[in-house]
């Protein structure tokens, strides 16, 4: 079997709805990323794959690829599994790799809230079965595995600490490429009184609730992508693989509790690969809310050193679709930074609206 392989990860800055990206268009926030991922390869693309969730409709990933002039053999591809999106983008490349399909990948996601034409969210279940909005199915979440809302506010103010260290640290650098005059997110444009705010947020969701508009993320605009290569083509063409695709699960549970969703998709990944969460350097779970990922944490025995060791979107943001290729970015350059691994395997997840849980596990590539 031919051997998947990413090569190269970019990201564009993150900005709020209506803040420093609202007059960018989705094809205007992707097109800059496959331009910088595909240079000196244009021909070798094989196609790109871009995750979107409230865009203009079309084929973003198509007028993304001709925004970038990329090659008009380039068809491209927009896929919607809601959050993971993104995530589902990388893991289709790696799988057409695999299969012999093609040597040469982009792929991502890009999400504008900013230009959206919907007034409102799509559906994520039936009525018979309930379909609640994310706030409330965070907090059905919270309220499923006994999670309190001080333990929300501790991790919120914990990934808040770890964004903000890794931006002092110039981490983010390395992810980012400019958006017109923006080259960092926007939320580090003026730091904020974590502790206070956290003390002064109420429960908007539910009365007597847990999840408040300081442990969970807002609402973003932002794009990140990723070359995806086989191995072989990669190495012939002076690329360095960093991450190597091994094995993907995605898993359905209530549309209740969407934010429980990685759980069953990492468990049974880790079983089927003979793994345990011992042996995973890193863990990147999408931080929607904070109860989400504590109750990924718990029933998984995950400890918070492992996870999302660079901060997340409670602080950064989450714009959606190019979450889940945001966070297998940071994968991407985490491993690079750190010379004592401890294992040799990553993880990515993320839970989407109706209940969807995708998991990603990538083998880090040891470097002679």
């Amino acid at each position: 079997m031919k051997r998947a392989v990413i090569v190269k990860a970019k990201r564009t800055p993150i900005g709020k709805k209506g803040g420093i990206l609202r007059d960018f268009q989705p094809h205007e926030l992707a097109a800059p990323l496959l331009k910088h991922l595909a240079n000196g390869l244009e021909d070798e693309i094989k196609d790109t794959i871009l995750g979107n969730v409230v865009g203009p409709g079309g084929n973003v990933a198509r007028v993304s690829a001709l925004e970038a002039e990329l090659p008009l053999t380039v068809p491209g591809i927009t896929i919607d599994r809601q959050c993971s999106a993104g995530l589902e983008a990388i893991r289709m490349a790696c799988y057409l790799v695999q299969g012999g399909a093609g040597n040469c990948y982009l792929a991502g996601g890009v999400e504008s809230t900013s230009t959206s034409p919907f007034p409102a969210r799509a559906r994520f279940a039936p009525d018979k079965i309930g379909d609640p909005d994310m706030g409330i199915a965070a907090e059905n979440v919270a309220e499923k595995y006994s999670i309190s809302k001080e333990a929300q506010d501790q991790y919120a103010l914990l990934s808040y600490t770890r964004s903000w260290e890794s931006y002092h640290h110039g981490y983010f650098n390395e992810e980012i490429i400019p958006i017109g005059d923006y080259d960092k997110d926007e939320i580090f444009f003026k730091k904020r009184k974590m502790e206070e705010l956290l003390i002064r947020a109420k429960p908007v969701f539910k009365m007597n609730g847990t999840v408040t508009a300081a442990n969970s993320c807002g609402i973003h605009d932002g794009a990140s992508a990723v070359l995806i290569m086989e191995e072989n083509e990669a190495l012939k063409n002076g690329l360095k693989p960093v991450l190597r695709f091994v094995d993907s699960q995605v898993s359905g549970v209530h549309p209740n509790y969407p934010g429980a969703a990685p759980i069953p998709a990492i468990q049974e990944l880790l079983i089927r690969n003979k793994l345990k969460v011992a042996d995973i350097e890193l863990f990147e779970i999408n931080e929607a809310f904070s109860s989400k990922v504590l109750a990924c944490s718990k029933e998984l025995s995950i400890p918070t050193s492992k996870l999302n060791s660079c901060g997340g979107a409670l602080t950064i943001g989450h714009p959606y679709g190019a979450s889940g290729s945001i966070m297998v970015t940071r994968l991407f350059y985490e491993v690079q930074r750190r010379h004592n691994l401890e294992s040799n395997y990553v993880v990515a997840a993320i839970g989407s609206g109706g209940g969807i849980g995708l998991a990603v596990l990538f083998e880090i590539v040891k470097q002679n």
